[in-house]
């Protein structure tokens, strides 16, 4: 459907992405602006919301480029400041900036921890605390944070893994907070999503993995969640918040020993139902 955000002013952190292709944050800006949104493109780099400025130009879409430090409380007042500024109101917060490490608890430092909760956590804490003040002048809005899967089952990162279980928390408890101000807060948890921050790791092999993975099996990509993000900042999820939406290809409904080839090879004919 065509305009579903006309009218809406949108904040897209993370809006560039970290190599060639298309990311989950300048997927979800491009989607906002062809639905009618004026967007400002937030990236710490602030070549790479440029360059996902240039795409949304050359569609004939409103948005434009800052940067900013999420981590920082007062860029991200600054943030705020400049999409009121800039278009007269605020209606959309999408929080996508995230990073990770592998390590478990006994390998893990405490600098690598602290960075990781305080990109992952402290960044969405920062940019809804001044969000939420103007969407409540205009009389609502919505908020979007971006958790994983491996918020929701063990991850090969514990500090990952914590962190993004913290993300869905964080959504419960904004959405009780704020739902009479009529404030809505979702949270999308992508699954084995091929993007430009995963790409470096990937081979052939770990990619068709990865992509058999779901219960589809097919791959997912940054379009696949910058759609969700588009549903739950519309009009058409009015009546939906303190959600959690993986976008998975069905992946957190199987066991390996009980539904895929792998369970299939284990037992020696059709997997265990």
């Amino acid at each position: 459907m065509a305009d579903r955000l006309a009218g809406k002013v949108a904040i897209v952190t993370g809006a560039g992405s970290s190599g060639p292709g298309i990311g989950n944050g300048k997927a979800a800006s491009i989607l906002f602006a062809r639905e009618g949104a004026s967007v400002l493109l937030v990236d710490r780099e602030l070549e790479r919301a440029e360059e996902t400025l240039g795409l949304i130009e050359a569609e004939g879409g409103t948005a434009s480029a800052m940067g900013a430090d999420v981590t920082s409380a007062a860029d991200c007042e600054a943030m705020v400041r400049a999409a009121v500024e800039r278009y007269g109101r605020l209606d959309i917060l999408h929080n996508n900036v995230g990073i990770s490490t592998r390590a478990d608890v006994t390998e893990v430092t405490e600098e690598q921890w602290d960075h990781i909760m305080t990109v992952n956590v402290k960044s969405i804490v920062l940019a809804s605390k001044y969000a939420i003040p103007e969407m409540k002048k205009g009389g609502g809005g919505s908020i979007i944070t971006l958790s994983s899967i491996a918020g929701l089952r063990a991850n090969s990162s514990t500090p990952y893994t914590t962190s993004k279980a913290a993300v869905v928390g964080l959504t419960q408890s904004m959405a009780g907070d704020h739902g009479r101000d009529g404030i809505r807060v979702n949270c999308i948890a992508p699954g084995l999503v091929y993007t430009p921050m995963v790409a470096p790791r990937m081979d052939d092999d770990l990619r068709q993995i990865r992509r058999e993975a779901g219960v589809l099996g097919t791959e997912g990509t940054a379009w696949d969640i910058g759609w969700a993000a588009g549903f739950l900042s519309s009009d058409e999820a009015r009546w939906i918040t303190g959600v959690v939406l993986p976008v998975d290809a069905g992946l957190l409904v199987t066991t390996p020993v009980t539904y895929n080839r792998l369970g299939q090879q284990q037992h020696g004919g059709p997997a265990v139902r």
